[in-house]
């Protein structure tokens, strides 16, 4: 089973989770300001996504699939946490690899829907981390719950600022999801079917609690 880290707002995509960046285009410099600015406009739609209770499940998930593929490098964040073995893999692999990852981030969230209700953001500092990209703090809160921080990464990604990683509580989300995809491939022998079927399998499960919290 394929595990994700428990408090990510995302919770996989490992966002993100997010030292070569593997984006889909070339890396250009980010503003501090403006990686700030779509930070706050995305998690405000994010937000009203998630606490939308009007709205029933199926366009509730596409109204948070929407954000998420305008908001995040998925090609590109996809492609570094497979790693060198993106490489191995058929064009198929590959094409299905992305198509399951992409699913399996819009699932992770819709599947949560009910833990998120009442969640609320605020930004903190952000810092240049390097000239290509900036680091943005925000402070999640959910009733009941501690208050977290989530660090974004933002890049410029086909001249438009992208979430490339999530760093959650200091762990980085993209690098941990990279370790657990190749720890499934390695313990198969280097097969990358084996990890398509895992995540077919997260997939179908994530279903399965969707429709339980129903």
């Amino acid at each position: 089973m394929i595990r994700f880290p428990r408090r990510s707002l995302f919770a996989a995509a490992g966002l993100l989770a997010l030292p070569a960046l593997g984006l889909a285009g070339p890396a250009r410099a980010q503003d501090n300001a403006r990686a700030t600015q779509f930070i706050q406009a995305t998690g405000q739609e994010l937000v009203a996504a998630l606490n939308d209770t009007r709205a029933d499940l199926a366009t509730r998930r596409q109204k948070v699939a929407a954000v998420l593929r305008r908001a995040v490098d998925i090609e590109g964040v996809g492609r570094f946490i497979l790693g060198r073995w993106w490489r191995q893999a058929t064009p198929q692999q590959q094409q299905e690899y992305m198509k399951l990852f992409e699913e399996t981030l819009i699932r992770n969230l819709s599947a949560r829907f009910g833990e998120y209700q009442g969640v609320r953001f605020s930004l903190g500092r952000s810092q240049q981390r390097t000239e290509e990209d900036v680091l943005v703090n925000t402070i999640i809160e959910r009733p009941n719950t501690a208050p977290f921080s989530l660090d974004w990464r933002v890049s410029e990604v086909g001249g438009q600022p992208r979430v490339v990683d999530v760093i959650a509580e200091g762990t980085s989300l993209r690098l941990t999801q990279r370790s657990e995809y190749s720890s499934v491939i390695q313990r198969n022998n280097g097969s990358i079917q084996a990890l398509l079927q895992a995540m077919q399998g997260q997939i179908a499960q994530l279903a399965q609690r969707e429709q339980q919290s129903r």
